[in-house]
């Protein structure tokens, strides 16, 4: 199984989303059967880390994001991933413009899985630290739904 966060520069949201969804899946003992990344829609921070507030606001939770490096999404992603999973509605479209007609993977918005159709993680990165806080607890709900919809297709496939 594999997981995919997309937002637009891959720099705040989709790589909080990841180490997020790293945790809850070694809580749960599916770490070693799902395989995780993120990436950006755009290409301005390619080979950058995480911006420096979305890092401090994650390790205040014990989530270290110093490792991750920006990419921008790639064609093959929509075969790799079996779920691609954007931030917010742009972030969606962008998504469903690129999407290959043969592409089986699920497409959507990541909050659905916290139950909030249709919402949208907010893009912190003009504003305060709140923000970063925000964002911290729609990923942190969104990665335990997210947790269970993976556990149960697992387990279905076993």
């Amino acid at each position: 199984m594999r997981v995919l966060f997309v937002c637009l520069g891959n720099i705040c949201r989709s790589p909080t989303a990841e180490g997020m969804f790293r945790r809850h899946l070694d809580e749960a003992g599916l770490a070693d059967r799902v395989a995780v990344d993120s990436c950006g829609i755009g290409p301005w921070h390619v080979g950058k880390a995480p911006d420096p507030r979305a890092q401090g606001a994650a390790a205040e939770r014990g989530l270290d994001l110093s490792a991750q490096r920006a990419r921008q999404l790639a064609a093959g992603d929509f075969a790799r991933f079996d779920y691609l999973l954007a931030m917010d509605e742009d972030n969606l479209v962008a998504l469903q413009a690129r999407r290959p007609a043969d592409c089986h993977a699920h497409v959507g918005l990541f909050l659905d899985f916290a139950g909030l159709q249709g919402r949208a993680v907010p893009d912190p990165y003009y504003g305060g630290d709140q923000g970063f806080e925000e964002v911290l607890d729609l990923v942190e709900a969104a990665s335990l739904g997210l947790v269970e919809a993976v556990r149960r297709r697992l387990e279905g496939d076993s």
